[in-house]
């Protein structure tokens, strides 16, 4: 038996709890960002195959991900939307 009903979040309530205990795993808060730069690139390959980006990608899509020990920064970068 299927119910239906409604649930009510307030952004402000559950920000703090997803902080807490999902990005404070640093393996899954990087998993996290690299799959939003792959989210970025493939909308963008899915916009072109519609015929709605004007430029051609042509294979140029990528996700980089830079490590700087010195400077102790990790740089991620999409040529997505």
């Amino acid at each position: 038996m299927k119910e239906k009903g409604t649930i009510s979040i307030h952004s402000e309530n559950i920000f703090p709890i997803i902080k807490k205990f999902l990005y404070s795993d640093h393996e899954i808060f990087l998993r996290e960002l690299v799959a939003n730069a792959v989210d970025a690139t493939q909308k963008l390959k899915r916009l072109s195959s519609l015929g709605e980006v004007s430029e051609d990608i042509g294979d140029n899509l990528r996700v980089e991900v830079e490590f700087d020990k010195k400077k102790k920064t990790i740089t991620i970068k999409d040529n997505g939307i």
